[in-house]
């Protein structure tokens, strides 16, 4: 085989590798450019901005309303006393005939909020949580006292706003509805009515024996 026909196929597969070469180059380094891709997927394509203008629909909206009845996933739908806290269009009184208020329950929702709301709220409900001190100790000037659950306003309001403020937020407490299932909304309200009964006790509601246990004197 002649020599110049061996550097001829040398030369010709070296150049065949220079492609390959070049994208395991891009694949494999940094860059501010976008890498090659043999195989597109679905990893560049075209999308809209949250509220960005777009034409092709009539309202201009490139945001688009969820379909009339989507619910959330674990959302419990079919009940508005349950879901949403209230009855025909005013707040609940009372709650849900689903919802049996025992120990347990309360049991449920002081778990629950001891982790979503104690935070700001402190564990006896007095606003005072960790957050609330720290924010205070930095002296920003932008931080909000937390609501005390114990105030004669939030005991003043029924079981269904209660609800729909963990479900919804209020003013500058942020809703808990995604990380907060329908169950454990109502198990916190409990809790939350179990708290602001302590916080008015007496020691005359006190059984004998609970006194004695207290070192109250007996009546």
């Amino acid at each position: 085989m002649p020599k110049l026909f061996k550097y001829v196929v040398l030369l010709a597969t070296l150049t065949m590798m220079i492609p390959i070469l070049l994208l395991v180059k891009d694949r494999v380094t940094r860059s501010e450019h976008t890498r090659l891709m043999l195989v597109f997927d679905m990893d560049n394509q075209a999308f809209l901005k949250a509220q960005q203008k777009y034409d092709l629909f009539a309202d201009g909206r490139a945001s688009r309303y969820a379909p009339e009845g989507t619910v959330a996933r674990e959302d419990v739908v079919g009940d508005a006393h349950l879901t949403d806290g209230k009855v025909d269009t005013t707040w609940a009184e009372a709650f849900p005939a689903a919802v049996t208020v025992d120990e347990d329950l309360v049991a449920r929702g002081r778990e629950r909020f001891e982790i979503y709301c104690a935070t700001c709220h402190g564990y006896a409900g007095r606003g005072d949580g960790m957050i609330n001190k720290r924010a205070n100790a930095l002296m920003e000037g932008t931080w909000v006292q937390p609501t005390d659950l114990l105030s004669q306003a939030v005991l003043d309001r029924p079981v269904g706003h209660i609800y729909n403020t963990i479900r919804r937020g209020i003013r500058n407490m942020p809703p808990y509805g995604a990380q907060i299932p329908v169950e454990d909304r109502w198990a916190i309200v409990s809790y939350v009515r179990a708290l602001q009964m302590s916080g008015a006790a007496d020691v005359s509601d006190l059984s004998a024996a609970e006194r004695a246990a207290l070192g109250a004197p007996a009546e």
